[in-house]
């Protein structure tokens, strides 16, 4: 298992591929979300991604703050549905907070998928606000101070 943060200009072609095909695997077929994924924001973005026998099995995208929010953020994190279960999303918030923690970027604010705020909520991250829509699936506004 290799888990690694590099920037976009780091990133190899075949991981560009491997992180957008893993994506939409996700995020647009399993949940059934038409949406443009592609957004701008991964040029500005650092990148943890999780590999295991070579291939990528998990990812977030992490921003220091006034980029993606006023606060400091990461997202799109995921995990394959063959390797969920096993602790890996856990794995891929704590780097992600570690490498905040490490810019010093706080507060970090994220916008949960609702089914995952308890998942969330164990990382030490509270709800502030009502259950909103993004992309046709429920989200909250979770920070972490």
């Amino acid at each position: 298992m290799k888990l690694e943060i590099k920037t976009w200009e780091q990133l190899s072609r075949k991981e560009i591929n491997d992180i957008f095909s893993l994506r939409s695997e996700v995020f647009i077929v399993e949940q059934e979300c038409v949406y443009q994924d592609v957004d701008g924001k991964d040029e500005k973005a650092d990148h943890v991604l999780l590999v295991i026998n070579n291939k990528l099995v998990g990812y977030t995208r992490v921003f220091n703050e006034n980029i993606y929010f006023k606060e400091a953020s990461f997202g799109r994190a995921v995990v394959k549905k063959t390797h969920r279960g096993e602790g890996y999303g856990h794995l891929l918030v704590k780097k992600s907070l570690e490498h905040l923690k490490t810019n010093k970027q706080s507060p970090i604010k994220i916008s949960a998928q609702s089914y995952l705020k308890d998942f969330y909520s164990s990382h030490g991250f509270l709800v502030k606000g009502k259950e909103y829509m993004e992309d046709g699936i429920p989200h909250y506004a979770m920070y972490l101070q």
